[in-house]
């Protein structure tokens, strides 16, 4: 083993105070050896700081397996969602493989089971009045509501992720096969391989945000912050989920479920209800697996269905 610490005690334990001390350090080690993005490593080390808190609060200093399943229930306890909790048990998880391989102590977490993400989705999509009713709360006689409009609008419209809006640049759109369309650098990807069309219901919003923002570089963000702290700087991910449910919050107020991420569910929800294939909505949406947008077809089957609706009838007459 490495001489940075040594184990002790029961198989499987880590007895010593030099693991504790220095936990910190090797999470840094851990975090500098991942081929991940910087956003994962982000999220890595925000999982371990608070693993760290429960190896610090370790009876004499040993943290066994025992440690990690009781973290995994303090985390459940929170009420986080099972995806979350996953995340962070797979940081966990990857730091102590990496640690047993690189000789600092055993990995106590290599049996634990990550949570089972049911298949309904988190988040709701709008109905279509509803999506309507959420443009047209959102004023356009401002620079600022010009920009939250346009991008609620090419939210609902091509299904976007907000990552996928702050990322975008004013040089990406673009005209192909006689259509305007706008590059994205999807999630997980390197480039702006994938894009979206741009229907003259989407272009043009963003076009008259773009006009009365004045010139601006093709490599300049196509959406821009209007503070004076950042004034045409990027948005984040943040700020666009904030304009987004600040919108929400006039048409349904108190709706957790509602949210940014609820326009990309409504757009292919609506694509589906428009007539769109599976294939066709899979495109539109990028997603790796097919069964994802098989479940948005299923809840579409499902509520057009509504057996309880034939239970009423019998039970009605």
């Amino acid at each position: 083993m490495n001489e940075l610490v040594s184990i002790d005690g029961p198989a499987g334990a880590v007895t010593t105070p030099a693991a504790v001390a220095d936990f910190g350090g090797l999470v840094d080690l851990f975090l500098c050896s991942q081929d991940i993005r910087d956003a994962s490593k982000r999220t890595y080390r925000r999982a371990l700081k608070q693993f760290g808190r429960w190896i610090e609060a370790a009876p004499r200093g040993q943290f066994t397996r025992e440690t990690v399943l009781q973290f995994k229930t303090d985390l459940i306890g929170r009420g986080l969602s099972a995806f979350t909790v996953s995340c962070y048990l797979t940081a966990v998880k990857r730091f102590f493989t990496w640690a047993e391989g690189a000789g600092y102590f055993p990995n106590i977490a290599k049996d634990i089971k990550l949570m089972k993400r049911g298949r309904a989705f988190q988040k709701d999509a709008f109905t279509p009045d509803q999506a309507r009713e959420l443009l047209a709360a959102i004023k356009t006689r401002t620079l600022r509501g010009k920009r939250d409009f346009a991008i609620v609008n090419l939210m609902i419209r091509t299904g976007l992720r907000t990552v996928e809006i702050i990322r975008a640049d004013a040089g990406d759109i673009a005209n192909q096969g006689g259509k305007t369309v706008l590059y994205i650098q999807g999630k997980g990807r390197d480039g702006k391989s994938d894009f979206v069309v741009l229907t003259p219901a989407t272009l043009t919003p963003i076009n008259s945000y773009l006009k009365t923002r004045g010139a601006v570089d093709p490599g300049a963000p196509l959406f821009a912050a209007v503070s004076n702290r950042n004034h045409g700087g990027r948005l984040t991910t943040r700020s666009v989920s904030r304009l987004t449910k600040s919108a929400i919050e006039r048409i349904a107020p108190g709706r957790d479920r509602l949210t940014a991420h609820s326009c990309r569910h409504s757009a292919v929800t609506f694509a589906l209800l428009g007539g769109a294939t599976v294939q066709e909505a899979r495109a539109l949406a990028r997603h790796a697996d097919i069964n994802t947008t098989l479940i948005y077809a299923h809840n579409i089957d499902r509520l057009a269905a509504a057996p309880e609706t034939k239970i009423d009838a019998i039970l009605n007459v």
